[in-house]
């Protein structure tokens, strides 16, 4: 319980997640039927860049500092649209002071049918997390172990849901721990769109973590990865990735171009690479680097 997401809000991981995070959303929004986000290890829901923790890194400098000020083809635009558009709502008088965090860029986009759960087991977090959404009705916020909610809190009464799971990789086992959870969570609730981050970083059992998620009964999961610069020499991230079940089938497209759009824009060295393929539920992948 000591990761502070202060020190990495708003940093390249950070914006890959938030922008799936967004089009999955607006996809689950072409229904007229409420859905239910469920965000397992939520934060405190929004944070201060002006902050000494988060002035001590800069990392979102690298992050969304880029990307709002990076041109982009009108594609792309319309794609970061709701992400980008969420941003410049909390900073009416321009530059990126405060960024949103996971539940409060969700209830951000929600619509009156839509609602949030959020979980997060910090104390102090918890408390800052309550007193944002304190009196709103569309968000329920749970101090808990975010590895619990993914038995306890599903399926969500609405039986349609995004469920994102963003652990802080503590632990060793944090990979493990992670494909034994969607497990669990994919029996009680087969139907939900589940978004899972992992870090990428030299020695990290990426391969297996896949074999491990490939071996589960479950027909669709899509990977996509973005590293910003090579492991050569670092031991800290290089680049993270999300592995999303029940994917829409937009998604998949939307990716082909959004992911090399990030790379380019977001690359701290000439390895920066991305790609996008299937573990599980299409012949072919698809890759770009």
């Amino acid at each position: 319980m000591n990761y502070r997401h202060i020190y990495h809000a708003g940093n390249f991981a950070d914006v890959l997640k938030h922008v799936v995070l967004t089009r999955l959303i607006r996809y689950m929004q072409k229904k007229d039927g409420g859905f239910r986000v469920l965000d397992t290890h939520a934060g405190i829901g929004l944070y201060d860049l002006s902050s000494e923790e988060a002035q001590k890194t800069g990392e979102w400098i690298d992050g969304i500092g880029k990307l709002m000020e990076a041109e982009l083809g009108p594609q792309v635009s319309e794609l970061l649209e709701p992400y980008l558009s969420a941003i410049r709502e909390l900073n009416p008088q321009g530059g990126i002071r405060f960024y949103p965090g996971s539940p409060k860029l969700a209830r951000m986009l929600f619509r009156p049918q839509d609602r949030l759960s959020a979980m997060e087991l910090h104390p102090e977090d918890y408390v800052r997390l309550h007193r944002l959404f304190e009196g709103d009705h569309h968000a329920r916020i749970t101090e808990l172990d975010g590895w619990l909610a993914l038995g306890a809190h599903l399926p969500p009464k609405e039986k349609r849901g995004i469920v994102l799971v963003d652990p802080p990789f503590e632990e060793e086992d944090e990979y493990q721990r992670l494909a034994e959870g969607l497990e669990k969570a994919y029996r009680r609730f087969p139907g939900g769109t589940y978004c899972l981050w992992y870090p990428l970083k030299k020695g990290a059992p990426i391969k297996e973590f896949h074999e491990a998620l490939q071996a589960l009964d479950i027909p669709k999961m899509l990977c996509a990865e973005l590293a910003v610069r090579s492991d050569r020499g670092i031991t800290g991230l290089t680049g993270s990735g999300l592995v999303i079940v029940n994917p829409p089938f937009t998604l998949k497209d939307e990716l082909h171009q959004l992911l090399p759009a990030l790379k380019d824009h977001l690359a701290q060295d000439r390895f920066a690479s991305n790609r996008a393929f299937w573990l599980r539920g299409e012949n072919k992948a698809v890759k770009d680097d």
